[in-house]
């Protein structure tokens, strides 16, 4: 058996050849493809606007700067998740503060979080990034009644979970992105992720004030729009009106996207058969396995799965050529958040989430011989 990754791109032929017509075109970068790639990912998840940047960490970054997180601003997020989650709110010097998993869904605790805000003056906290790990959707209804009554704002880190939704309490489906509740919303497409560009990020959003602030700020803060200019000099003249940054994204990668996003919807399908798979082979063996409400669409970036000898199960693995992985490591155990004061048995169900997770062969593309395979050398070590 070749090596089997947990997680695995898929480049298809209308791939490349989308890429190849975008390198014959006019145009590498800031060309029409970048438009296009907005307009269906807006369509496909379904906010107002979508703003393509070059990757994850960029449109985490242009969000806390559109939500003008100041110097000693707390913000809080989930320490499950990979670091730019928390790193964006340093950027702007403002403070991470951590609450605790589910252990359930892994998603951020909202009965925890409704009690460290209810601990403190209304006003103490600004904003809540939560994210829908593995896939699996907040409900951002009831966190948008909590974020409300505190006054916080919600930029939701959707990038593993485009596809996924949940169903809230007037019976809608609500797309992870759509915007409904949550101001801002970001995605990734990174190679591992549902759509791939190489690197690439895209922010979503209802809201026209926040959409055309982060259009200025994505491009070094500058603009040609002859409406927002304070003076004119003529068709060659722009202002830098922002301390901007250099994150777009280019045309070829545009390309590269719209061809994925065509397929984006069969590869949530098929991510969840898969799921469906796992689940019942795992289900007579001391595995503990993703729990999903049935009003709720998981997009399966990740499967997880707990086991007591997390260690000797991946070791197993990778003895057979299947390369699991650990994810994530606590964000506040990284040390340099310790060195921000954050301690071991802080935040004690996601460190003990951590001992046991392992993250399983996950992608499209996953054959079902691969997946018995995987199957087998599992429940072989289980047992």
């Amino acid at each position: 058996m070749k090596s089997i990754s947990y997680g695995r791109q898929h480049i298809s032929q209308d791939d490349i050849n989308a890429v190849v017509e975008t390198l014959q075109s006019d145009f590498l970068t800031q060309g029409p493809k970048v438009k296009e790639f907005e307009d269906k990912f807006a369509e496909y998840v379904g906010s107002k606007y979508a703003i393509a940047v070059s990757n994850g960490t960029a449109a985490l970054h242009l969000c806390t700067l559109a939500m003008n997180v100041q110097k000693g601003d707390k913000v809080i997020t989930t320490p499950l998740t990979f670091a730019a989650s928390a790193n964006c709110i340093r950027y702007c010097e403002g403070e991470v503060d951590f609450v605790d998993i589910d252990p359930e869904s892994y998603l951020i605790d909202l009965d925890k979080l409704e009690d460290k805000l209810a601990s403190v003056p209304v006003g103490t906290f600004k904003g809540i990034i939560p994210v829908d790990f593995a896939g699996y959707p907040i409900n951002a209804e009831r966190l948008r009644s909590i974020a409300n009554r505190y006054k916080l704002w919600i930029i939701e880190d959707a990038c593993h979970a485009p596809g996924g939704y949940f169903v809230d309490s007037k019976g809608r489906q609500e797309m992870c992105g759509q915007g409904t509740y949550a101001d801002l919303s970001i995605f990734s497409f990174h190679p591992v992720k549902h759509i791939a560009t190489g690197e690439g990020g895209m922010i979503t959003t209802n809201n026209k004030e926040l959409y055309d602030k982060i259009c200025l700020l994505r491009t070094h803060g500058i603009t040609k729009d002859p409406a927002l200019l304070t003076e004119n000099h003529g068709g060659w003249y722009y202002e830098m009106q922002e301390l901007g940054y250099n994150y777009r994204l280019s045309d070829i990668q545009a390309a590269l996207g719209v061809s994925q996003l065509k397929r984006a919807g069969e590869g949530v399908r098929k991510r969840n058969e898969i799921a469906d798979d796992y689940n019942k082979a795992f289900s007579e063996f001391s595995i503990e396995t993703p729990i999903v409400e049935d009003s709720n669409y998981h997009a399966y970036h990740l499967y997880i799965i707990q086991v007591e000898d997390r260690t000797g199960l991946y070791e197993h693995l990778r003895k057979n050529n299947i390369f699991s992985q650990v994810l994530y490591c606590p964000v506040h155990l990284q040390p340099y958040y310790k060195n921000l004061g954050w301690k071991k048995g802080d935040l004690p169900i996601v460190e003990r989430y951590y001992e046991n997770c392992l993250a399983l062969p996950m992608f499209p593309t996953l054959t079902k011989e691969e997946q018995a395979y995987v199957i087998q050398k599992v429940i072989e070590f289980i047992k």
